[in-house]
């Protein structure tokens, strides 16, 4: 007895139809045939009745068929039990991450997760949010930490790790200094730096900005946070940034909400559906560091 009998065994009995099962299990008819009638000279009785139209069980065709589909079923599950054991004793995994941003809870679970599993290659990519998405759409990456507007990336699962508002960052001095908000408005009549586009904190300005007909001047953009704060901090533009971003810079500058943008900048990994025994594994850790102290 052979698992491939069992197999075209199960397919004919589904399908009551040897044409149509030997489609699905991409081999011949007589194929099909042949190895089901080997199956029934082995158990010594038959197992399909073959003399109407359509195929039809036997009793003993069908007191096997529960035990064939168990033992098919069976067979399967230790095809995945190895290929998870085998999947995590070497192999390689992407991890991508927004330019410049420094995410200690990731450092910790990547630390972790290398320290468990020796055997697997890390590597890790930066560039802006967008680009990173496209990377795990693609294959190109397993995992990505991506700033975005509202809402993760649609196709794709995501663990939201921070959901927050805008401020404007200005050094002292500056007539926003002593307000504790403002409105977009305000904001932008002065000149702005901020990210560039592509990433989650500049794709809720521009959102918001938009959505009530401003035309920002966008007077200075730079890839990390700390550049844009640095410029800010010369008098160069108000500052864009999200809450965690400008709490480093609390010693520089001042953070001032935009109390009408209402849509937040999230900080999510996101990867796709249909994980891998290593990205499972990862994500394990990523979920403990990032519960264990938030990312700054």
């Amino acid at each position: 007895m052979e698992l491939r009998q069992l197999e075209y065994f199960v397919a004919v009995a589904e399908d009551a139809n040897f044409t149509r099962a030997a489609e699905r299990v991409h081999v011949s008819q007589s194929g099909v045939s042949a190895q089901i009638r080997q199956l029934e000279r082995d158990l010594g009785a038959p197992l399909i009745d073959r003399s109407g139209r359509v195929a039809t069980l036997t009793g003993a065709g069908a007191a096997a068929l529960p035990h064939a589909r168990a033992a098919l079923a069976a067979a399967a599950a230790v095809r995945q039990a190895v290929d998870e054991v085998t999947g995590l004793l070497s192999g390689r995994i992407v991890v991508g991450m927004v330019t410049a941003c420094t995410v200690t809870p990731l450092f910790d679970a990547l630390a972790a997760f290398h320290l468990a599993h020796p055997g697997i290659e890390i590597a890790l990519l930066e560039g802006n949010s967008d680009w990173l998405i496209e990377r795990v759409r693609t294959g190109a990456a397993d995992l990505a930490l991506i700033g975005a507007a509202g809402a993760p990336p649609g196709g794709l699962d995501a663990l939201t790790i921070v959901s927050e508002g805008l401020v404007a960052a200005v050094p002292p001095g500056h007539p926003l200094a002593g307000r504790g908000a403002a409105t977009l408005a305000e904001v932008t009549g002065y000149p702005i730096v901020s990210l560039p586009a592509g990433t989650g904190v500049r794709a809720v300005f521009d959102q918001s900005c938009a959505a009530q007909g401003r035309r920002p001047d966008i007077a200075l953009q730079a890839t990390a946070p700390g550049a844009v704060a640095d410029l800010a901090g010369r008098g160069l533009g108000v500052a864009i940034l999200s809450e965690t971003m400008a709490a480093g810079f609390s010693g520089q500058l001042t953070a001032v909400a935009i109390e009408d943008i209402v849509i937040p900048s999230l900080l999510a990994l996101i990867w796709a559906p249909g994980k891998s025994p290593a990205l499972r594994e990862l994500l394990v850790h990523s979920r403990q560091a990032f519960t264990r102290r938030p990312p700054g």
